[in-house]
C-alpha cells in the first residue's frame, strides 16, 4: 500500500492539533497552501474535524490524531541497541 500526497497532507493536518485537550482547535485560513486546505476540507468530509477549515476534532479525529502523533514519535525516535 503506498502513501498519496493527499493522504501525507491529511496526517499533516492532524499532527497540527494539540491533543493535550479537546478545547484546542486550529484554522486553516483561505491563504493557506492549496494542499493544506483540501486536505482540511476532506477531514472535515471525513468527520475527523468539525469545520471544513479547521475547527476542533470531533471524537474519531481525536483518536485518529493521537494514533498519528503517536506513529510519527514512533518513526522519529532515535534506533537503540
Amino acid at each position: 500500500m503506498s502513501i498519496s500526497s493527499e493522504l501525507v497532507d491529511e496526517i499533516t493536518v492532524l499532527r497540527s492539533f494539540d491533543v493535550s485537550g479537546t478545547q484546542i482547535g486550529i484554522k486553516v485560513h483561505s491563504d493557506a497552501a492549496p494542499a493544506v486546505v483540501a486536505a482540511t476540507q476532506r477531514l472535515h468530509e471525513k468527520q475527523l474535524i468539525t469545520q471544513p477549515d479547521g475547527g476542533y476534532l470531533t471524537t474519531l479525529g481525536y483518536e485518529a490524531a493521537v494514533h498519528v502523533q503517536q506513529a510519527l514519535q514512533i518513526l522519529t525516535s532515535p534506533v537503540t541497541a
